[in-house]
Order: structure tokens, then C-alpha cells, then sequence
């Protein structure tokens, strides 16, 4: 893999011990540093929110890697269950794994993580019980709650955004923003629901989410 002062794009395996995780990883010239997605319930690396917003973080000199957290077989289980898309621990796992990964492949970068749903609350278990440092992280619409005992351990500079009509999320980001002790900052979206789709929230949440990591991955 090139040094990260160069251009990247390409279509990614993650190893893991029995299977491997399918990604795209994109780097901008003199990227400032990577940030990780981790999506959310029933989603997937395409999802069409997460891909916008990490097309506004690279047209802001940032680095995204935006992978698959399940198999196909383990997708084909989950659409039946449902069960998988909450097991947080498994998904903190697996963002960890894609974190070592990136970091044998550009040991110098500096790293963020962008959760939604689920997500985050992988993304913050997995920064909170991991061993390579996390510099910022972002939960857009997310389930910090469900980080549990892992919320006081988080040590990256956490933005929580959630959008103003998304009433029941509001209160569960409330709870886990209390609970959290590191640089930590709540940002909610007037006039949005869950899934941002009213014209010009999806794009407030990107620049500002882009701003966030621009501020703390230095």
C-alpha cells in the first residue's frame, strides 16, 4: 500500500482468522488521517448516508474506510434474526480487527471512527477496550447507550449528533453523554428525524462531522 502522503483507492479484503470482511478504502493526497465507518442496523459498507458523508470527508483532506461488519452468510442470518446487528461486542471486534489491519498497513496514520445506529456504540466499545490509539469519533443518529460500562472508559474526542425530531434517540444520547468522560460534545439537528432524509440534514451532519475530525486528528 502506497504511503498515506499519496493517493489511495481500492476495493479491500480485511483478514480475520476464518473469513475476511469486505471494504473500500479511499485516501486523499496528504490526508490528515483515516476515519473508519462502522454502520449501522441491517446496513452495510454501501450504505447511501455513510457514503455521502465520506465523500464530503475526503473533499476535506480525510481519509474513509468503509467496510462490510458481517459475512454474506452471517447478512443472510441476520435478515431473518436480527440478532447480529445488536451484538455489540461482535462488531467492536470486528472494527478493532479492521483497525489493526489499517494500522499494519500505514502504522503512521492517525485514525477516527464514524458510527451510526449500532454502530456507534461499536465504535465506542471498540476505541474504550482497544489497544491502537482512536483519535476522534463521530455518532451520527446513534446508540451510544448501548456501550454500556465501556461509555466512562472512552478516551477519543466524541461528538454525539442526533436530529431534533428524533425524540426517544435524543434521551438515550443524553444518558450516554452523561456517563462519558472524555472531550465530548452533543450536537442535535433542528427539524431532523432518525435517518437525517429531510433536505440539508444529511449535509449538516457531513460537515460538521467533518469539521469534528479536521479539529481533532492532528
Amino acid at each position: 500500500m502506497p504511503k498515506l502522503k499519496e493517493h489511495v483507492e481500492e476495493e479491500i479484503e480485511i483478514p480475520f482468522r476464518e473469513f475476511h470482511l469486505n471494504g473500500e478504502l479511499i485516501i486523499p493526497d496528504e490526508a490528515t488521517g483515516v476515519v473508519l465507518f462502522a454502520h449501522g442496523s441491517g446496513s452495510s459498507r454501501h450504505s447511501p448516508r455513510n457514503q455521502f458523508v465520506a465523500r464530503t470527508l475526503r473533499q476535506r483532506g480525510v481519509g474513509t474506510l468503509l467496510f462490510d461488519l458481517l459475512t454474506q452468510d452471517e447478512e443472510e442470518e441476520d435478515r431473518y434474526t436480527g440478532h447480529l446487528r445488536f451484538d455489540i461486542n461482535l462488531l467492536a471486534e470486528r472494527l478493532q480487527g479492521a483497525t489493526k489491519w489499517f494500522h499494519g498497513q500505514a502504522p503512521d496514520s492517525l485514525v477516527g471512527y464514524f458510527g451510526s445506529s449500532t454502530g456507534a456504540a461499536a465504535a465506542l466499545v471498540a476505541e474504550a477496550n482497544g489497544e491502537l490509539p482512536v483519535r476522534a469519533i463521530v455518532s451520527r443518529g446513534g446508540r451510544p447507550d448501548l456501550a454500556g460500562r465501556a461509555l466512562p472508559k472512552v478516551k477519543a474526542a466524541t461528538l454525539l449528533i442526533v436530529g431534533g425530531e428524533d425524540t426517544a434517540v435524543i434521551g438515550m444520547n443524553e444518558q450516554a453523554y452523561a456517563q462519558m468522560r472524555c472531550p465530548k460534545e452533543l450536537r442535535i439537528i433542528p427539524g431532523a428525524t432518525h435517518l437525517f432524509e429531510e433536505p440539508g440534514t444529511l449535509e449538516q451532519v457531513a460537515e460538521i462531522a467533518a469539521g469534528w475530525f479536521e479539529g481533532n486528528m492532528q
